[in-house]
């Protein structure tokens, strides 16, 4: 029932967000995290994995480890604009926020070794993958006199 509720809803990630990434298999960084519900604003405990400047979460380990399964997310990490500590803002420890210019999305890690860890993954994976400025976009001063 919950599943025909969230397709119903279009809470089901679109394929095309995850299409060529193999989930499953040797992600830059997976492991439970608590996420934040995004209309109804309960904590629920998620699998995470990090491949390829996607963010994924499934319900259970089992379910990432698992060629043809659906996750329940993914965000773009390249979109992104920050990720830092957000213990004051949500009142928890080990608590982080993920923000884009459209939405902010706030975690919670088991610890603060594995706080600081998805921070540091997730930030290094947002200036890998976040888009860039390509040289047809560099004005050149030089040849515009």
């Amino acid at each position: 029932m919950e599943n025909l509720w969230r397709i119903a809803t279009g809470q089901d990630p679109n394929r095309e967000d995850y299409e060529g990434i193999e989930f499953w298999s040797n992600p830059e960084r997976s492991g439970w995290l608590t996420k934040q519900g995004d209309y109804i604003k309960t904590w629920r405990r998620r699998w995470f994995v990090l491949k390829r400047g996607k963010l994924l979460w499934f319900k259970d380990q089992s379910a990432a480890g698992t060629r043809g399964s659906t996750p329940r997310g993914v965000i773009s990490v390249g979109d992104c604009l920050t990720v830092k500590g957000a213990e004051d803002v949500v009142n928890k420890p080990f608590a982080f926020e993920l923000s884009s210019s459209g939405y902010t999305m706030f975690f919670i890690a088991d610890n603060e070794k594995e706080k600081e860890d998805w921070i540091n993954s997730i930030g290094r994976s947002i200036v890998q993958h976040s888009r860039s400025v390509t040289d047809s976009e560099v004005l050149d001063y030089d040849h515009t006199r």
